[in-house]
């Protein structure tokens, strides 16, 4: 989606999941998904994940720089087939 008053793309609904895991670590497995394979050079990317109950958190490319942080395997099994497949 294309915002006018900033001048940006913005990509939105990768869809929902039922997972019991936190909704943070959630929106980390989608954001690397999105951007395994992307240049993402001069461009900011963002996930927002929002619970049933109203909650939600929003997740940045920076914080998937954190020493050893790597997706879950249990968490990944709640992404769409084509960002799971991004992270192997």
């Amino acid at each position: 989606m294309h915002e006018q008053f900033s001048g940006v793309w913005i990509c939105k609904d990768f869809g929902r999941a039922t997972p019991s895991t936190d909704p943070a670590e959630l929106g980390r497995a989608v954001l690397a998904a999105y951007l395994a394979g992307r240049d993402s050079r001069g461009e900011t990317f963002r996930v927002v994940a929002r619970t049933d109950h109203g909650n939600h958190v929003v997740i940045t490319a920076d914080q998937l720089t954190a020493p050893g942080w790597e997706a879950d395997p249990v968490v990944c099994q709640a992404l769409p087939a084509y960002l799971r497949n991004a992270l192997t």
